[in-house]
């Protein structure tokens, strides 16, 4: 079962989603005004990552898929990520680059998998 570790910083709030051996599977889209709004976004990677559609952006001709999705692309290093939009089309969680694309399709399984039951720890104020 997976976690998600809310950070308070200067500005805000972040959070980033772990797997249960601890490894950071992805990271939320933006520093967050309020813990509230934080935790709202959380909901959002929850409700929308075990059913998200796939799209493959690393294949010439891909066929875009309908929101909420995962989308598998390369970045300006040449390594593989991904992002989850949620069903407006915004950002809610990225993952790290990988080198290898199996790899980044493993990313997405997990956050699928960790997303079920995770639960969310707040920062201690």
């Amino acid at each position: 079962m997976g976690k998600f570790i809310i950070n308070k910083t200067k500005t805000g709030y972040t959070f980033a989603l772990k797997a249960s051996n601890g490894e950071t599977i992805g990271i939320g889209g933006e520093v967050f005004s309020s813990l509230e709004s934080c935790k709202n976004s959380i909901q959002s990677v929850i409700k929308n990552a075990p059913e998200a559609n796939f799209e493959d952006q690393t294949v010439e001709g891909y066929e875009a898929a309908k929101h909420p999705k995962f989308e598998l692309y390369n970045d300006k290093a040449g390594e593989f990520r991904f992002r989850l939009k949620a069903r407006n089309g915004e950002p809610i969680l990225a993952g790290e680059g990988y080198t290898a694309k199996a790899s980044c399709k493993n990313g997405i399984d997990s956050v699928r998998r960790n997303v079920v039951d995770a639960d969310i720890v707040e920062p201690e104020e």
